[in-house]
């Protein structure tokens, strides 16, 4: 299943990723930190859903109270 996120209060504009058997693929973030956003995507891809909620949902970046780790988690909870 394809899952497309438009992420709030962070500098990232567009979150696309695969999820199959529970699993995060081709995660591809438009916008925000390009090599952070690398770094997470290539961490995350073939992890499972809630390994990803777990390790990334509440990650604040300068304050914000989000963080594009925590859209990620929340995106990926609301396809739970």
């Amino acid at each position: 299943m394809n899952v497309n996120f438009t992420p709030k209060g962070v500098c990232s504009r567009n979150m696309n990723f695969d999820i199959e058997d529970g699993i995060i693929r081709n995660l591809k973030v438009t916008g925000g930190c390009n090599g952070n956003l690398k770094g997470i995507a290539s961490l995350v891809e073939g992890m499972k859903i809630e390994d990803v909620v777990a390790r990334l949902e509440g990650i604040d970046c300068n304050g914000k109270g989000t963080s594009c780790p925590d859209q990620l988690a929340k995106a990926v909870k609301a396809y739970l």
